[in-house]
């Protein structure tokens, strides 16, 4: 898949440049603001400044000077909102491979968490089982007996 020119070729310099971690939380949206209306300025003086190149070069080309500014603008809300589409095929590979990984984690943990309830219900016998408050003075006292004196 082929990223748009408008995606190639986005003015968002400003928004990679900000720092965020020197501003209080009152102040820092009105900053964020400040920079993506920058951005979003700069953004529109290229698309009319390069259009004109593009439009010679592909006439039969369907887009307008309108369409570009407002995909290149929905492209900006994008990504300050975090939901940026032009993910690329490496990062959903990873985001894959992280998931695959969770689930495994939680497959072994369980498998592991059953035999450990099997053998401590084998060695119980017919003892009766504990109640949460034997639970927790038994827990007490390993605890106590673990403890450094």
């Amino acid at each position: 898949a082929c990223a748009p020119y408008r995606r190639l070729s986005l003015c968002n310099k400003n928004m990679e440049k900000m720092d965020a971690n020197n501003y209080d939380s009152g102040n820092a949206k009105h900053k964020l603001l400040a920079e993506v209306c920058l951005a979003a300025k700069y953004e529109g003086q290229s698309i009319k400044t390069h259009y004109p190149k593009y439009q010679a070069q592909y006439p039969g080309s369907a887009s307008t000077t309108c369409t570009e500014l407002a995909r290149s603008f929905a492209d900006i809300g994008d990504i300050v909102r975090g939901k940026d589409l032009y993910l690329g095929k490496k990062k959903k590979k990873n985001q894959n491979q992280k998931k695959k990984k969770k689930k495994k984690f939680y497959k072994n943990f369980w498998g592991i968490y059953k035999k450990i309830n099997q053998k401590r219900k084998k060695g119980q016998g017919n003892q009766k089982t504990p109640t949460k408050i034997q639970k927790f003075f038994i827990i007490k006292k390993k605890w106590g007996k673990g403890k450094p004196k």
